[in-house]
């Protein structure tokens, strides 16, 4: 079996990519840097002078030639490969009619635990949407504690507006429903130890990128001073990387993504440090309802996994992409059972979702300067 054609396709905000074979077995995978999408379709153009012509099951080898060709490396080419090692994965399964997650070890569970995230810009909606979501199902919610335009705030009001957002949702669910934080990195490392502090009370199962990424050793002072799990690592796509992140003991949780740090082949790599480490993987999710299927494979096979996020799986637009959608149940994904990635994508629908670009903002303190 050879690689004849490989063919990225910008559909939606999404980036995906088909690898087609003399053998009629198409493979399909999807790009996670999905602020730069634009970069990676360049690249994987690019990397296919690479990959026609060649075995698609020797995807190991593959990962080791492209990822170690040149001394430049970062996340475009590693979002490419990903998408790629996705496909090559999907190859091979579908070639033993078999699911991926069947390739990685066979199944740990049946189906997959996912959040969904609480919004509103007041204190009512954020209290509104958690209990819609609980009466849907969902027994893990993830919220951002701020309200659009905190950049521009004094550090104080932010702190307070953070504690009473969160003490809403939890007067609105009650403590039996999981709650994480998601900081996306917009406080200091003093002001991430502050707010941990204030919300000691509220049972919180984990603390999403409290500060920048930048630096380990502030990240090691943050959690050194708190009482809430940490997760982060959703900006890093090497092994190496999450090898210095567990090493550190500084996470409660790692949140690779599929396909930005290295696919199926290094992410289940990762997942080996973290459960050495008695680590949880919690993997970061965008992208389509394809990329939402390539996770479930690996995170049906993943000791280590604990949660990703819903995605809005049952009601996203790109659903028309697959044959049939996937099936969200009482706060879970359902594992697709299909060969591959579990999935049939109808090619001839994808013109239908024209690229939606993502236009370069920044966000501003109230002196003008750039706010994390």
């Amino acid at each position: 079996m050879k690689i004849t054609r490989v063919t990225p396709f910008l559909v939606g905000r999404s980036l995906l990519v088909r690898v087609y074979t003399d053998a009629g077995i198409v493979g399909t995978g999807e790009a996670g840097l999905w602020a730069h999408h634009r970069w990676v379709h360049e690249a994987l153009r690019d990397l296919s002078d690479y990959y026609v012509g060649q075995d698609p099951t020797r995807i190991e080898h593959h990962y080791q030639v492209l990822s170690r060709h040149t001394h430049f490396t970062g996340a475009v080419i590693s979002a490419a490969l990903s998408a790629m090692d996705i496909a090559l994965w999907d190859i091979l399964a579908r070639s033993l009619e078999r699911p991926i997650h069947a390739l990685l070890g066979g199944p740990v569970r049946e189906r997959v635990r996912v959040f969904a995230n609480v919004t509103g810009d007041t204190l009512e909606q954020r209290a509104e949407s958690a209990r819609k979501l609980v009466e849907r199902g969902f027994t893990s919610l993830r919220t951002i504690p701020m309200f659009p335009g905190f950049e521009r705030q004094d550090p104080t009001k932010t702190i307070k507006d953070a504690v009473a957002i969160v003490g809403a949702i939890r007067e609105a669910v009650g403590d039996e429903v999981d709650l994480g934080l998601e900081i996306h990195r917009n406080l200091t490392p003093d002001e991430a130890i502050i707010l941990a502090h204030e919300l000691a009370p509220y049972r919180l199962l984990y603390y999403e990128d409290p500060i920048a990424p930048e630096s380990l050793e502030a990240l090691q002072y943050v959690a050194r001073h708190v009482d809430i799990p940490i997760a982060t690592g959703e900006r890093c796509h090497t092994l190496q990387q999450f090898r210095s992140l567990v090493d550190s003991q500084t996470v409660a949780m790692i949140r690779p993504d599929l396909s930005l740090a290295g696919g199926y082949t290094q992410l289940r790599k990762i997942a080996g440090l973290a459960e050495a480490a008695l680590v949880g993987v919690f993997p970061h999710l965008m992208g389509s309802p394809v990329n939402i299927a390539a996770f479930c494979q690996f995170a049906a096979a993943t000791p280590g996994y604990r949660l990703m996020e819903a995605n809005g799986v049952d009601a996203q637009p790109l659903n028309a992409v697959l044959a049939e959608p996937l099936t969200l149940q009482d706060g879970y994904i359902l594992v697709p059972q299909g060969p591959g990635i579990g999935v049939e994508v109808r090619e001839e629908q994808l013109a239908r979702f024209p690229f939606e670009d993502r236009p370069i903002m920044g966000y501003f303190a109230a002196d003008g300067s750039v706010a994390h």
